[in-house]
């Protein structure tokens, strides 16, 4: 992959390769990679030519993302999620990435998992807090994550919003509140209206691996995505995802066998005390207080790992 396959990013100056590197996979929440780890892979990402990084507050990867700078040398385009509201939240929200990413800017800060028209305008001072930053240049686009198309659609009211982290994939999977071909309607008004998207769960957090080349070539082929965040664990997935989108799979069919038997998994542990937290944040509703643990619903879980970060016992882990 190289620069003639970035694609520009809305109406921002932003050029981002085709395959954002989604940096969940490899957290705390999930496969819990070693600083070393996690940056070893990055630079090999941006050596094959991915340079968009999507991160987040609750993922704990900016120290991932901040060796691999210091190590390569490249600086790629980031993109930051968090649950700011108002000045406070915001401004620590800033100041905390900046420092931990150990950058003089941001290119995309976002507003974490947004639902509504009414949700972003609840938000409104920490979007004003974001626009203050990008007035000092330490922002320089704003925009929000969703799993809902009122998300989407709520944002028009807001020329502010200049990006869009949706999900979306081939069967709909994980959008809250309708169906693949409601959630692309949307985005296509968003784009006419110079928002530049970058999509998010091509794979359905793991429930499309079996159809992977046919699901990631199915949002390769959206002209309104300037990018897809896909999360990955190993050189063999980012080697593999970059062959599909170049049309080249079939030189690389022995990766192809030897990822076949991955699937995801969410585990609970047994000392889970059902304590409900978990459900409460689960923006699947996929988490139902069972008779000793919790139970998950696995047609309804995209593997996201958000319920684990408010464990108090540590008990849930994605895998």
């Amino acid at each position: 992959m190289s620069n003639k396959d970035y694609r520009r990013l809305g109406l921002t100056d932003l050029k981002v390769s085709p395959i954002c590197f989604g940096t969940l996979t490899i957290s705390p929440l999930q496969r819990n990679y070693s600083i070393e780890e996690g940056n070893t892979l990055l630079r090999k990402a941006y050596e094959l030519g991915i340079n968009f990084v999507d991160t987040a507050e609750i993922y704990g990867t900016y120290g991932y993302i901040r060796e691999s700078i210091k190590r390569s040398g490249f600086r790629p385009i980031i993109a930051t999620k968090a649950y700011c509201y108002d000045v406070k939240t915001a401004t620590k929200s800033v100041e905390s990435a900046l420092k931990e990413l150990d950058t003089d800017y941001i290119d995309i800060f976002l507003l974490h998992e947004q639902t509504s028209y009414h949700s972003i305008k609840g938000h409104q001072e920490a979007i004003e807090t974001l626009l203050e930053y990008k007035v000092q240049g330490k922002i320089k686009h704003v925009g929000i994550s969703c799993h809902t198309i009122s998300a989407v659609q709520g944002s028009f009211a807001f020329p502010e919003i200049e990006i869009i982290h949706p999900i979306y994939n081939m069967r709909g999977i994980g959008i809250a509140d309708g169906s693949k071909e409601e959630m692309l309607k949307a985005i296509n008004t968003a784009v006419d209206m110079g928002k530049g998207i970058y999509g998010m769960k091509a794979l359905g957090g793991g429930h499309l691996i079996k159809n992977k080349e046919e699901a990631l070539k199915h949002c390769f082929s959206m002209k309104s995505f300037s990018s897809v965040a896909i999360g990955m664990q190993t050189v063999d997935e980012i080697v593999y995802n970059i062959s599909i989108y170049l049309d080249k799979a079939k030189e690389y069919q022995d990766i192809a066998r030897r990822l076949e038997g991955k699937k995801r998994e969410i585990l609970i542990h047994d000392w889970c005390t059902s304590c409900g937290k978990c459900k409460d944040v689960c923006p699947q509703k996929a988490l139902n207080l069972g008779v000793e643990t919790m139970e998950v619903d696995t047609k309804k879980c995209v593997f996201c790992g958000y319920c684990a970060r408010v464990c108090p016992d540590f008990c849930i882990k994605v895998i």
